[in-house]
């Protein structure tokens, strides 16, 4: 998850709108000495960690001549920690592609800071929306909310079928014998480091210890599969996005953290990430899995996403105060966490084993 600890990475920084020239010589290599222009360049929304920019690309001297539409994606200018590098989420990238996780396709990963002062790689853009209040709004028939759902389900079951160890994964830490503790541990210790009391969060915390489920099987989780990280178009999925916090871990983690209260957006009453309902999105998950489980074993992992969310809000915020990153959107976030609590007491329903 991500820490409080932002890394600056300005250094020889060269801006892509400036560096089409210098991409353009490396998107040739690539492709055989064809030459390639890069017609236009626009910096995606949202990218706070990484920063994700569309190229139209216009590849002459190739048996099918033509436009490209490929996106390049790179460290921002103050990235976390706790992220992977962009070598290590290329790799994931390929991985889950080749798996049939439905993600933009990997095509090349540039280590040379010759080209634009940072690491990057370039992947297939897809088509879609991937704004989480977006899609909430949409006015989807019933028919196309079910089907949404189940291609949801379907796609991260896909996912949690690749198991370690993995040859094209051994950078991903070893799994842990008891990753709710281990998480409860690590959010405990950074409250411990904060000037105020969150009480709430703790009683969620101790709630988690005395009621936590046996660990299953780890699998590698995106660990943050939810509305916001994937595109729809025509109602129908196109691929998941932003894979830089994924790991080995519990299957039931990803699911618990897609049906939480608050990545549903616009449409809290729809349980399947304010898209759908729950039924449609765990039948979607086992047409490919054999892990069968409903609302009521996800409530423990939808309190184990709140307070994740909640201690991510915090981090968030210390960023702003310590100056680290001076930002309205971080504090606003910290402002989240109020909300995040309540949910936290709702769900375990003021009661503890």
């Amino acid at each position: 998850m991500p820490s409080n600890n932002a890394v600056r990475r300005d250094n020889a920084r060269i801006d892509i709108a400036q560096a089409h020239e210098a991409l353009a010589a490396y998107l040739s290599e690539q492709l055989g000495g064809q030459r390639v222009v890069i017609e236009r360049s626009e910096r995606l929304s949202g990218g706070a960690i990484q920063e994700n920019w569309l190229l139209e690309v216009r590849v002459d001297d190739s048996p099918t001549p033509g436009h490209q539409r490929w996106v390049l994606r790179t460290d921002a200018a103050s990235a976390v920690a706790a992220s992977m590098s962009r070598e290590q989420e290329f790799a994931v990238l390929r991985c889950v592609h080749q798996a049939g996780v439905k993600v933009p396709e990997p095509l090349w990963l540039c280590l040379d800071l010759q080209v634009i002062g940072r690491e990057f790689f370039v992947m297939q853009a897809l088509s879609g929306n991937a704004s989480g209040f977006a899609l909430s709004n949409t006015a989807f028939t019933g028919a196309q909310r079910s089907a949404l759902c189940r291609a949801l389900g379907a796609n991260l079951a896909r996912l949690h079928q690749v198991t370690p160890p993995h040859a094209g994964l051994s950078f991903l830490p070893a799994p842990v014998s008891d990753p709710v503790q281990g998480s409860v541990e690590h959010y405990r210790t950074f409250l411990d480091t904060l000037p105020e009391r969150h009480p709430v969060l703790e009683w969620g915390l101790r709630w988690c210890e005395l009621n936590k489920p046996a660990a299953l099987a780890p699998c590698l989780i995106h660990r943050d599969y939810r509305s916001g990280n994937y595109l729809v178009d025509n109602a129908e999925l196109t691929g998941v996005l932003d894979w830089e916090f994924a790991g080995w871990g519990d299957p039931r983690e990803d699911l618990g953290w897609f049906s939480a209260r608050c990545w549903r957006f616009a449409r809290p009453d729809l349980d399947a990430g304010g898209i759908g309902a729950l039924d449609d999105f765990l039948a979607g998950y086992r047409t490919v899995s054999a892990l069968d489980l409903n609302a009521e074993a996800l409530r423990f992992w939808q309190v184990m996403a709140h307070l994740r969310w909640a201690v991510i809000a915090l981090q968030q915020y210390q960023r702003h105060q310590s100056g680290q990153q001076r930002s309205l959107e971080l504090v606003l976030t910290g402002r989240l966490v109020p909300t995040l609590e309540l949910e936290i007491l709702a769900l375990t329903r003021g009661t503890c084993a």
